[in-house]
C-alpha cells in the first residue's frame, strides 16, 4: 500500500497549492461538523421526528450504522493504512491530525451513505446530499488527511451502505412513501 500512497502524494501536494483562507474555513467547517457524523446524525433525527419522513429517517439511521460498522470498525483496522501526513511530515496541516487509519475515509463514507439513503425524498434532496458528499470528499484531500483512493473507497463503501439500508427498508418505503 505504501507504493500506491507515494504515487498519490503529488495529488495531495497539488491541493496544498490551492490553500486560501476561504477554502481553509470551508474545509475546517466540514471537518468539524462530520468528525463523528454529527451533521448526518442530526439530519437523521430530524427526519425521524417528522412522521412523513420517518421511513427515510429509518433508512438513514440504518445506513449510518452500517457505515460505522463497515468502515470504522471493520475495514480501517484491517487495512491499517497510514495517513498521508505521516509519509510527508513537511506538510502543514490546518486541522488536528486524526489518529485512526486512513483507508477508507469515514467522513466521505458517512456522507455518501446519507446521500444514498435520502434518495426516496426526491431528486432535489438526493442531489443536494450527493453534492455535499462530494464536497466532503474533496475537503479530505484538501486537508491532506486522506489519499484519493481513501476518498474513493469511502464513497463506494458509503454508497453501498446506503443502498443496503434502502434494500432492507424497501417494503416499508414502498408502503409509506411510494403511493
Amino acid at each position: 500500500m505504501t507504493a500506491l500512497s507515494l504515487l498519490e502524494l503529488p495529488i495531495l501536494d497539488w491541493f496544498q497549492t490551492l490553500q486560501n483562507p476561504l477554502c481553509d474555513a470551508v474545509a475546517r467547517f466540514l471537518n468539524v461538523i462530520a468528525a463523528n457524523g454529527e451533521v448526518f446524525i442530526l439530519l437523521t433525527l430530524l427526519l425521524l421526528l417528522y412522521k412523513p419522513t420517518r421511513p427515510v429517517g429509518l433508512v438513514c439511521a440504518t445506513a449510518l450504522l452500517l457505515e460505522l460498522l463497515v468502515v470504522n470498525i471493520t475495514i480501517k483496522p484491517l487495512v491499517a493504512r497510514v495517513r498521508p501526513y505521516d509519509l510527508n511530515p513537511a506538510v502543514r496541516l490546518i486541522v488536528g491530525a486524526p489518529h485512526d487509519y486512513s483507508f477508507p475515509s469515514g467522513h466521505t463514507g458517512v456522507a455518501f451513505a446519507f446521500a444514498a439513503a435520502v434518495s426516496p425524498l426526491g431528486k432535489k434532496a438526493h442531489t443536494l446530499a450527493l453534492a455535499f458528499a462530494c464536497l466532503m470528499g474533496v475537503s479530505r484531500l484538501y486537508l491532506y488527511v486522506h489519499y484519493p483512493t481513501d476518498v474513493l473507497g469511502g464513497a463506494l463503501c458509503g454508497t453501498l451502505c446506503g443502498l443496503t439500508a434502502l434494500f432492507l427498508w424497501k417494503k416499508r418505503l414502498d408502503r409509506d412513501i411510494i403511493k
